[in-house]
């Protein structure tokens, strides 16, 4: 026996030599790697695997890295990054010391996270996924931001954007195009549409994104995830750019499950002095928006379906509306199924002619943007006049453009328009929770999206008009909530969602309907194109 031992030990070292000889290398054995899938994880597999000690920080930071590394500029080659956190290994490895210490630092301990670059996180540069902004740097994080890292979370990266926060998240002088994971030839949708396509393909756990007028709802229906555009002054804006004074726009969640959205709505709600449109949500924040999460939330619950035209284009007819139709219709059937009392359809008086009214913000924005520069020191812009100075300005695409020309005084005209569309903001609102009222409804719902995402060659062509509308009435309304849940696939496999909609700071009554919703229909599918990695091999972290 110990014969056959040695002859056998013999065959093996002979073909080592012959292997070398013959310039293959030998495979070096690789470091113990964990078995935790992160593919489609959530924040709750997690928690449990690094209780039960199968996972560090660490290994979670890294396996996304991999991720990224494998499927960012490789492969589908989705470019839904603009700058990775160099520091994130070190900060999983205090999270790692500090759990051994005395556990969790708080309820998102070691959760990856991603941040559309339209806020701040010290220490990275803000974009705006522009070339304008590629080296401001700020050194404090978004009010969010340092609540979510207090809680545990660890930042992985900033994605991309519709340059300054507006449109689709394509055309970028500073990053391109970004590819939707489920599709490679369509577009993610914007403005955070680097998020949709990260947190889709599971390159961290969850994702803040920010909403003016869909930029949250329109990536996350085309990405199969949950977003949440909270009602405005439940989330502070500061250190976000298009924050204070404005009063519409808003940081929000996105994420792949509703459990997840309320898990990080918790940690991202909360006072702040620094806006003071939060002062309008105090009082409102329940202890926990996850007690509102009930599987039965449907039975019982009246569910009006809004029919009427109020989006951005006008009333559309096409193959791509007819397919996300389709969806739509199983979709009530669902709601039904699940116990819920439909009332189809339900109507607000004098709707489209009142979102006809949206005017311009008269030098708003103007100002919200000297509001967020005044919070970096070392910004190399003080005002906007300063960036129509730079010499990348004129390097800006003609559209883009607007966002920084100096604003002219208001005519007497522009300012009659703009005070007749704050009347008539009010009024709607008013209608909109006097429909909600009578009809006892506890939400509206709606398709979130009315077509398909486009390809993205189409998009990128002169004179492209959208096939269909982008619902927009939550964000006319400002005070009003709204969330997105997965709701199923078109005929060509594309991505759809169901909105609920409701009065100021109904999340709770959202998040209760949203996740019956969810858990009787499951359709939150992971895209083919970006599996389970195989192949471990640590990556080296770097930022783009």
């Amino acid at each position: 026996m110990e014969r056959k031992h040695r002859k056998l030990a013999c065959i093996c070292l002979a073909l080592v030599v012959l292997l070398v000889c013959a310039g293959t290398a030998v495979p070096k054995p690789q470091s113990a790697q964990p078995t935790f899938r992160v593919v489609e994880a959530s924040i709750d597999d997690v928690h449990a695997a690094y209780k039960s000690g199968k996972l560090t920080a660490h290994q979670l930071v890294q396996a996304y890295l991999d991720r990224i590394a494998a499927y960012d500029q490789q492969g589908p080659k989705l470019n839904c990054m603009i700058t990775i956190n160099k520091d994130a290994l070190v900060e999983a490895d205090k999270l790692d010391a500090e759990y051994k210490k005395s556990g969790f630092v708080g309820p998102l301990h070691g959760i990856p996270f991603f941040l559309k670059d339209q806020a701040d996180a010290a220490g990275m540069p803000t974009t705006l996924g522009s070339i304008l902004f590629k080296n401001y740097v700020p050194p404090r994080d978004a009010f969010p931001i340092e609540k979510i890292k207090k809680a545990g979370g660890i930042i992985l990266g900033k994605t991309t954007l519709g340059e300054f926060g507006a449109g689709d998240a394509l055309g970028s002088e500073l990053f391109g195009d970004t590819r939707n994971p489920y599709d490679l030839e369509r577009t993610v949708g914007g403005s955070s549409g680097g998020n949709g396509a990260c947190i889709a393909a599971s390159f961290a756990t969850v994702g803040v994104g920010e909403e003016g007028f869909a930029s949250i709802r329109r990536p996350s229906t085309w990405n199969a995830l949950v977003g949440m555009r909270p009602t405005s002054g439940l989330v502070s804006r500061s250190g976000m750019f298009h924050g204070w004074p404005d009063t519409v726009q808003t940081l929000g969640p996105m994420t792949r499950t509703v459990k997840e959205l309320a898990q990080l709505l918790d940690v991202m709600v909360g006072y702040d002095a620094e806006d003071p449109l939060t002062a309008m949500a105090v009082g409102h924040i329940p202890k926990t928006y996850t007690a509102s999460l009930d599987r039965n939330g449907l039975k019982g619950a009246r569910i009006g379906i809004l029919r009427q035209p109020f989006g951005d284009t006008p009333d559309p007819k096409s193959d791509d509306t007819d397919k996300v139709n389709a969806v739509f219709t199983k979709n009530i059937a669902e709601l039904k199924a699940a116990g819920a009392v439909i009332v189809d359809p339900v109507v607000i008086p004098g709707l489209k002619e009142a979102l006809a009214k949206r005017s311009d913000k008269m030098g708003i924005d103007d100002e919200s943007q000297r509001v967020w520069m005044a919070r970096n020191p070392n910004s190399p812009y003080k005002t906007p006049e300063d960036v129509r100075n730079s010499p990348d300005y004129n390097k800006l695409p003609m559209g883009k453009l607007a966002e920084w020309r100096k604003p002219k005084e208001a005519s007497a005209e522009t300012k009659a328009a703009f005070n007749e569309y704050i009347k008539v903001r009010e009024e709607t609102l008013i209608q909109f929770m006097k429909v909600l009222t009578d009809n006892k409804l506890d939400a509206f719902v709606y398709k979130s999206i009315e077509y398909q995402p486009p390809l993205i060659k189409d998009e990128n062509s002169a004179g492209y008009r959208s096939p269909g509308r982008i619902a927009t009435l939550n964000t006319f309304l400002g005070f009003a909530s709204a969330m997105t849940v997965p709701s199923g696939f078109t005929s060509e496999n594309l991505p759809t969602g169901i909105t609920f909609l409701a009065g100021p700071y109904a999340e709770p009554t959202l998040l209760r309907l949203a996740y019956a919703y969810e858990q009787a229909t499951h359709h939150r599918v992971a895209p083919k194109t970006t599996p389970e990695l195989t192949n471990t091999a640590s990556t080296k972290l770097t930022s783009k």
